[in-house]
């Protein structure tokens, strides 16, 4: 996607810009003329009505362009406005589609730079160029047309600047266009490491590295403000060029201007307005001049966001959408799959076969870094198989709409996400109609009325951003609750009760037993005390399923489950 499909809706708005900035132009050049006829014609001979007539027009001329040039600026700017709120919105929704995998490519901290301060400086850049893009090249043109209309001798002076100015500009930009890139990327290091130390607050104040984190993001800004600083030097030679150039035609004007004066073959208005229109080329020159300062950083941040629009998803929606059988509710399938993260060395899931039948639980357990986690990650397709197959009720996900299979999918993941808001409020993330009476039973399964009911507006309080406010155990609860109020067909529960003492682990899942009793349910758990009354037990090592049974029979045929049963259970449980 091309960022100018973006301008495209403003188009009528940015022709009347064109007339707008027209008409000021024409009042910026016009002015000069009226100016050298009241030096000439007006105060030389002493004529007092010429001189008020042509005033009056000068500012009747100039209420004109002033009025031209607001009306100008307030549209460039909604046009701007318009453009980065559009863009912003279309970044939103199409980062909003990326699977895990396309997070992973481009990073959290480098899509909010995107998503902000690179659409900021389309923003701004896109404002720049509607006021001084259109007006410099007109006001140019018409100076020298102007000039040439007043001394075409004086004119040649011009020539003489104008190759200086353009060359240092070329220079210039040639070497700040790389600078500005590099200082985007920086901000996106600055903001991760801002980002991480936020988050992970807690972490760096228990292991006591606040010093630590204080250097890392003090280097971080440094090399940031110190890029910035460079690449802002490098600009700032602009404008004083500009401006010694300008001064230097202005005195070698007035130099050669004395003699022709002198002779009688110029008058005193014309030279006063030949200057005008050479101070007018050379502020557009400078109009231009400015445009080149923010265009850099402007081309490297619209890189950027062509960067995320043009990243190729894995993960996508078939052409014709396969609806599964009504007749079946949640049977799923894994045929021989394998799947690798990218630029991995080994499968973290390989050559895996298994089914789950609604009113059956499977659980699968495993060492850390066994790739229970990646398993689970494949059936709501997070992520898409690389070999193999993932069938629900007959028809493989990939062939499914990415909605309609998520809908009947409820999930549990592994590191909890609550959001700013109420309780409530989190609860209707799983179910936006969900009624009270429905966010209350889901709160009782999860046993999260235990803890709701002693706070002071009940299913009202307010949960602060990631749920500080509350405990694991009590994230863990409303997280399960969001999964039940939806009353999906398939249940995902990915280490969903590691936060929860055994009590009300034992509670939870007596209640979600009843709960889903025809529903499909699969847990990923590192207690055998939660799973040991599963249907079946599949056990993970290095990506394969390394066993398949119940407890007791893993117990007695399956070396590794025996060996994480000895580590958690006592030796009568083991019998």
């Amino acid at each position: 996607m091309q960022i100018k499909n973006f301008i495209k809706p403003f188009r009528s708005t940015i022709l009347f810009i064109i007339v707008l900035t027209f008409g000021q132009v024409i009042a910026d050049l016009t002015l000069p003329n009226y100016m050298a006829d009241i030096v000439d014609h007006g105060i030389a001979k002493g004529n007092t009505p010429f001189i008020l007539h042509s005033g009056l027009i000068m500012l009747i001329i100039a209420v004109g362009g002033i009025i031209c040039a607001i009306s100008a600026g307030y549209l460039a700017s909604r046009v701007a406005l318009g453009v980065s709120r559009d863009l912003r919105q279309s970044l939103f929704q199409y980062v909003s589609g990326f699977s895990l995998a396309g997070f992973n490519k481009i990073g959290t901290s480098s899509l909010i730079t995107r998503t902000t301060n690179d659409v900021q400086q389309i923003q701004q850049t896109t404002f720049m160029v509607l006021r001084m893009m259109m007006r410099a090249p007109l006001m140019c043109i018409g100076g020298v047309i102007m000039a040439i209309r007043k001394d075409g001798d004086l004119s040649l002076l011009l020539l003489a600047f104008l190759p200086v100015i353009v060359g240092l500009t070329f220079l210039i930009m040639k070497k700040a266009i790389p600078l500005f890139r590099a200082v985007q990327q920086k901000i996106d290091r600055l903001n991760l490491v801002l980002r991480e130390t936020l988050i992970g607050i807690r972490v760096i104040r228990a292991f006591s590295r606040i010093g630590f984190e204080k250097k890392k993001f003090a280097a971080a800004n440094d090399d940031l403000t110190d890029t910035s600083i460079y690449a802002n030097r490098l600009m700032a030679i602009l404008n004083p060029s500009m401006n010694l150039c300008m001064n230097l035609l202005t005195i070698v004007i007035v130099y050669l201007a004395s003699f022709r004066i002198e002779k009688g073959s110029l008058m005193v208005g014309d030279m006063m307005a030949f200057i005008q229109y050479a101070m007018q080329i050379f502020m557009s020159m400078m109009m231009i001049t400015m445009l080149f300062v923010m265009l850099p950083r402007a081309f490297a941040s619209a890189e950027r966001i062509r960067e995320v629009f043009n990243l190729q998803e894995t993960v996508n929606d078939p052409d014709s959408p396969v609806k599964p059988s009504p007749e079946k509710k949640g049977i799923i399938r894994f045929d021989h799959v394998s799947f690798r993260f990218k630029n991995a060395e080994n499968c973290a899931v390989h050559d895996v076969s298994f089914s789950a039948n609604p009113g059956e639980t499977v659980a699968i357990i495993g060492g850390t870094g066994a790739g229970k986690t990646s398993l689970l990650n494949l059936i709501p397709r997070y992520y898409d198989v690389e070999k193999g197959a993932i069938e629900i009720d007959g028809v493989d996900i990939r062939q499914m709409k990415q909605s309609e299979l998520r809908a009947i999918i409820g999930l549990v993941p592994q590191k909890i996400t609550i959001f700013s808001g109420t309780i409530n409020e989190n609860i209707r993330f799983g179910k936006q109609n969900a009624t009270e009476e429905e966010i209350i039973h889901a709160c009782r399964i999860a046993r999260a009325d235990e803890f709701i009911q002693h706070l002071p507006e009940k299913y009202e309080t307010e949960i602060a951003q990631g749920g500080t406010n509350i405990s694991g155990g009590q994230k863990q609860r409303l997280s399960i609750a969001r999964a039940v109020v939806k009353k999906p067909q398939i249940y995902l529960f990915d280490d969903s009760f590691s936060a929860l003492d055994f009590k009300t682990d034992a509670k939870v899942r007596e209640a979600l037993n009843k709960e889903t009793k025809n529903a499909t349910v699969i847990i990923v758990a590192q207690r055998i005390s939660s799973i040991m009354h599963a249907d079946k037990i599949l056990v993970m090592d290095n990506g394969k399923i390394a066993g398949e049974g119940t407890h007791g029979e893993l117990l007695r045929t399956n070396s590794i489950y025996k060996e994480i049963a000895a580590s958690q259970l006592s030796e009568e449980e083991l019998k």
